[in-house]
């Protein structure tokens, strides 16, 4: 998987310098937080209940760094008061979105704390969805009883420097396994005495997806259409049309097309980045066996022997050209 380069690299302030015994040496980065505090918040409207389910990890940076050097902890928001901070946070707002919960965080810490100097939150939400049946308000939906349903998980970074007026904020899928069993191919690539790959004109193209993407704006972003417009475009141009489908001469080729559609129809993402690991089902070759398996049944295949190791990886970052790019602000 490839580490994500974010448009805006810059660092925000200036490295401290050591003195006395440390002169020789700096510290280049630091911070310290919570991680996996686990989170669930029901809203009871009436009969009808809804859930949301999170697990978050902050991470804060102090201005000084006289908690490494000197040993003095007269700074630091203990990580314990980070983890009742989601807690009170949540019970006052309440969760809606990964992305709002995140920059709820970091403007408490750092109003909060005058010497905290940039919040880092990651959230990741529970996949629930109501279970199928039952009557109510919400037709064949339950009223109150979920299931998971981990077809993809959703996830949050959202970071936010005292010295920028606006935070970080890249979001993403990941474990979307997909597959299909036709409209696939890999052919006319490099032959020469490293290959022993033979041109395949029709295969299975099975991956799992995991793609992050950044936010320009966070004014008056539903974030929560925005995750699930990327999810529909990678799962358009991986299946196409429920009949016919829609033919992939390469990984790469649908990977790209996915991120191009992403950021035609959401333009508040500046960037996208995706990566498709090989899940390779091979065929078995029962011409070894003729005495159980005849001639005629050989021409269709029907028994593939799934192989994830070793597997391809093939990425890609699509990002806009900085004169396309919402302008908006906070």
């Amino acid at each position: 998987m490839m580490s994500r380069k974010l448009l805006d690299e810059s660092n925000g302030y200036q490295q401290q310098l050591l003195e006395g015994e440390n002169a020789q040496f700096q510290i280049s980065n630091y911070g310290y937080g919570k991680d996996s505090v686990k989170v669930m918040h029901v809203v009871r409207n009436g009969q009808v209940h809804s859930i949301k389910e999170f697990e978050v990890g902050t991470k804060l940076k102090l201005r000084s760094q006289k908690d490494y050097l000197e040993g003095d902890n007269s700074d630091i928001v203990a990580t314990d008061s980070q983890k009742n901070t989601v807690y009170l946070l949540a019970r006052k707002h309440g969760l809606e979105s990964p992305e709002e919960f995140g920059m709820l965080l970091c403007h408490h810490f750092l109003d909060k704390y005058s010497h905290v100097e940039e919040v880092s939150i990651h959230i990741e939400e529970y996949p629930w969805s109501r279970i199928g049946f039952g009557t109510g308000p919400y037709k064949d939906l339950h009223n109150h009883a979920f299931v998971f349903t981990p077809t993809a998980l959703r996830y949050t970074d959202v970071t936010q420097k005292r010295t920028e007026p606006k935070p970080t904020i890249v979001s993403g899928l990941m474990n979307l396994r997909v597959l299909k069993t036709t409209q696939s191919a890999f052919v006319n690539f490099v032959d020469d005495e490293y290959r022993s790959l033979p041109d395949q004109h029709d295969r299975i193209f099975s991956t799992v997806v995991r793609s992050s993407w950044q936010y320009s704006t966070a004014t008056g972003v539903d974030f929560d259409y925005c995750w699930n417009k990327v999810m529909q475009c990678i799962l358009n141009n991986f299946a196409g049309d429920a009949e016919k489908g829609i033919f992939s001469p390469s990984v790469q080729h649908t990977l790209y097309l996915a991120e191009k559609q992403v950021l035609e129809l959401v333009p508040q993402i500046s960037s996208i980045d995706m990566s498709m690991p090989n899940k390779h089902y091979f065929t078995f070759d029962f011409s070894k066996f003729p005495k159980v398996i005849k001639d005629p049944q050989l021409k269709e295949e029907t028994v593939y022997v799934p192989v994830d190791k070793p597997a391809g990886i093939i990425y890609a970052q699509l990002d806009r050209k900085s004169d396309q790019a919402v302008k908006s602000k906070l």
